[in-house]
């Protein structure tokens, strides 16, 4: 486009498109319902959850099933939301979407038949240990090489893709700050730019002057 972006001075943290991410997850809930294992399940609500809020990893993976005195983070089953203590200890409170608590659910009820060795963590392996990061992110890659996506798709992504997309429908960079965890409304600056590659795309696809060259005001 003829139009200009912000200035900027970090790299452009890597999102996937609105279509990229739905179809990630669309493909996960496929998996997860045709053939019915529970690490496809579990999978499922943990992407869904990446996405529906935005969070990191290290806050994703120290989910309890249920608040306890001293957890880290919890899903607030009656409200759908979820708890976190995020960087500097600081405690947030973000909305999980109705998808993502339908697949948290399900895999809630999963994880009780599991024989656990961890009982208070969210999501665990397959030795009924808390979950860890590394698992997480090959099962991802994974999952997006067998959903076709034709990028390296990391947790991290799922939070960029949670934070450009939600700017894009809202314009609310406070919200979208609050959401992130963000210290400094400065971190959450950078996903403007997102925003404006989706507002210069969009405009060279529909503006009806877009693509005309050389005319004189």
């Amino acid at each position: 486009a003829d139009i200009k972006a912000p200035k900027r001075s970090k790299l452009l943290p890597k999102a996937l498109s609105v279509e990229q991410a739905l179809a990630l997850i669309e493909f996960a809930a496929k998996e997860a319902t045709e053939k019915d294992e529970w690490e496809l399940n579990r999978d499922h609500a943990l992407i869904e959850l990446l996405y529906s809020s935005g969070l990191r990893l290290s806050e994703l993976l120290g989910l309890d099933s249920e608040p306890s005195r001293d957890s880290l983070g919890w899903i607030d089953w009656n409200e759908g939301e979820v708890s976190v203590l995020g960087k500097g200890n600081k405690r947030r409170t973000i909305p999980v979407g109705k998808p993502a608590m339908l697949a948290l659910q399900h895999w809630k009820t999963q994880r009780a038949l599991l024989p656990l060795k961890d009982q208070r963590a969210l999501f665990v392996s397959i030795q009924g240990k808390r979950l860890g990061p590394r698992t997480v992110q090959a099962r991802l890659r994974s999952m997006a090489i067998r959903a076709g996506l034709p990028t390296h798709v990391h947790p991290h992504m799922m939070r960029h893709s949670f934070a450009s997309h939600v700017l894009q429908s809202s314009h609310d960079l406070r919200a979208v700050q609050e959401m992130l965890g963000h210290a400094s409304i400065a971190s959450t600056q950078i996903y403007t730019a997102l925003d404006f590659q989706h507002l210069a795309k969009a405009y060279d696809s529909a503006h009806p002057r877009a693509k005309v060259k050389g005319n004189k005001s």
